[in-house]
This record gives C-alpha cells, structure tokens and sequence, in this order.
C-alpha cells in the first residue's frame, strides 16, 4: 500500500475543495470496499478525505410521499426507517439483503452506489482489466465468469455491478442529487450507471471533486406492495447470480402498473423495460409473466459459464411477480 494523506473535511465545501484540488484525492465513507481496493493497490488514492461528519444523514418525507435519503445515511438505519418500510419494501429488503450486519452498520446509501465491481480480475493486479487499466483487456472474457453479465456486456467488459439497494432505486426511477466543483445536479439513477462500451473505466457521470449529497425516491404508491428477491450460491451474505425488485398494480386482474428492475446479470443496475412494457394491459397471470420475462432476455448475451442466468432471471422474474400476487390475494 503506497503512502496517502488524510483530512477531515469540516463541511461539504471543504470537502469537494479538498477533493478537487489533489489529483489524486478521495471521498471517504464507510471505506467498506474503499479500502480493502487501496490495500490491493488497485485504487491508489493520494488523499482520502474524510466525509462521515458532514451532515448528510438524514432521511427526510417528501410533499406527496417521497423520500430523500441523505448520501451518508447507513444501510442498516436505513432499512429500518418506518417510510421505507411502509413505503418502498424493496428498498428495505434490499438493503438487508446487501451485505452482512457488521457491513450495513458501517456502508453509507452513496457509498453502496459508487462501490466498485466484485470481479476477481478487477481485484487482481496481475490481471489484464480495461476497468483498472483501460486498453489492457478482459480476463473475464476468456477467464472465469460465471458470475458475469448477461446484459449491457461489451468486448471490453463484461463485470456485474454489486448492488443490491441501486435495483430498487432504479425500479423506483430514483434520482441522485450531487454538488461539485460546478455546482449542483441532479441526475436520474438510470443515467448515473454508466454501461461499458468502450470506456468500461467510466462507470458514472461524476467529475473529479462531485459528491453524491443526497438520493431522492419519488412517490410510487404501488411500491406499497413491493419486493426484493434475491438468488445466490448461499443465503448467508454473498452477491447475487440473480436478483428482481419488483412491484405490480392491478385492475380488474388486469396489469395497471408494473415496475421491474434485474441485479446480477447487468453490467449496470438492469431495468426491465421490455418486460415492464409487455405485461402492461395484459392478464395478471403466470403465463403472461414469463412471457414477458422471456422478451426481457431474448436480448441477453451470456457466455459458457453463466448461460444458466437467462433462465434463472426469467423464473426470477415470474417468481417475484407470483410474490406479490399471493401478498394481493390474501
């Protein structure tokens, strides 16, 4: 681990000050992946500064039903937020999904955003990585990937994003607010997951200095009756092969309103549009449900190893919407 420097930013200005003026500076939050990269040498920040005294924890009610979640609010505080769990279930489920309890006490809402993929070869410094050393390759490709995506993949990437908590915010159509050096933005959660293409490095849209301040979850009253569902090698804390947050409104059994986002087979947070637009105005039904699931991946490009997502998204898929269906009946 090479030498750094640490500072303790006093209030949100001075911390993006201090960020954007070293080249090679840093937020610091939970430092729950942070650090264990820097100790791996595969980030090399020259200066962390310390954010986790800034007042950005809150989680507040918004006019109308919505949430906003403050950047350095924990997981674990989170989840257990009345609204959240009245409110937006999947969010809560998610998050307690996401990661151990030791891990949640410590992980903040923008931190869990920002986190780096869990590829192996990401993490090995030996190995060829166009997200750690662009232009280098793809050991995945060729390698061992059977975690790996089947959606959004390129020839330059094809690594799972890794949170949990990011697929319900996408299925919720979130937006993240930030500050910076150019002053304020507010930047929808499905256009702040960046897909590989040819700049598989570039995985947000934030400038050198700009901090995630806040996440506000707008009302969607049919997250009421929402949830999470998550598919792993075990159920203690590992990462998702597959994983659907999911919400339904229906009339007169008849698909009124749906909302549906994938983990564990996009290289970004996944939301299922094409399978949100054939259920609507269709049958509330089984069949319909894994007709849809099927339009969603006839577009997945999976590789040897990890073939076995397509149909395990597309009973994941029917299988939360089955879910949520038993919950309306009784």
């Amino acid at each position: 681990m090479r030498p750094l420097s640490y500072a303790r930013a006093a209030d949100v200005g001075a911390a993006i000050a201090l960020v954007a003026g070293h080249p090679e500076g840093a937020f610091l939050a939970g430092g729950t992946t942070e650090v264990d990269l820097a100790r791996q040498d595969v980030l090399r920040p020259g200066l962390l500064v310390d954010i986790n005294h800034l007042p950005l924890d809150d989680v507040e009610n918004l006019p109308g039903g919505g949430l906003q979640i403050g950047a350095l609010a924990r997981m674990s505080d989170v989840a257990r937020v009345p609204a959240v769990v009245e409110r937006f279930p999947m969010i809560s489920q998610a998050l307690v999904l996401g990661a151990s309890a030791q891990l949640r006490n410590m992980a903040s809402m923008g931190g869990n955003l920002c986190q780096r993929v869990r590829c192996g070869y990401f993490r090995d410094v030996t190995s060829p990585c166009n997200k750690r050393d662009p232009g280098s390759g793809c050991a995945a490709i060729d390698g061992f990937h059977r975690g790996h995506a089947i959606l959004g993949v390129s020839d330059k990437c094809i690594a799972t994003h890794p949170s949990d908590v990011a697929v319900a915010l996408v299925a919720l159509d979130a937006v993240v607010h930030t500050r910076g050096p150019g002053g304020e933005r507010a930047i929808g959660i499905d256009d702040f997951f960046l897909l590989p293409g040819d700049t598989p490095d570039r995985e947000h849209p934030l400038e050198h200095g700009e901090l995630i301040t806040a996440i506000e979850v707008p009302a969607v009253p049919m997250a009421r009756r929402s949830g999470y569902l998550k598919f792993r090698d075990r159920q203690s804390y590992e990462f998702a092969l597959v994983s659907v947050a999911a919400a339904i409104r229906v009339e007169e059994g008849t698909v009124a309103g749906v909302r549906l986002a994938l983990g564990g087979v996009g290289t970004k947070p996944w939301r299922a549009r094409r399978a949100e637009a054939a259920l609507f105005g269709q049958s509330a039904s089984e069949d319909s449900f894994a007709e849809a699931a099927r339009e969603e991946l006839a577009h997945a490009m999976p590789r040897q190893q990890n073939a076995f997502k397509v149909d395990l998204a597309q009973r994941a898929i029917v299988r939360a919407l089955n879910t949520l269906m038993e919950g309306e009946a009784r």
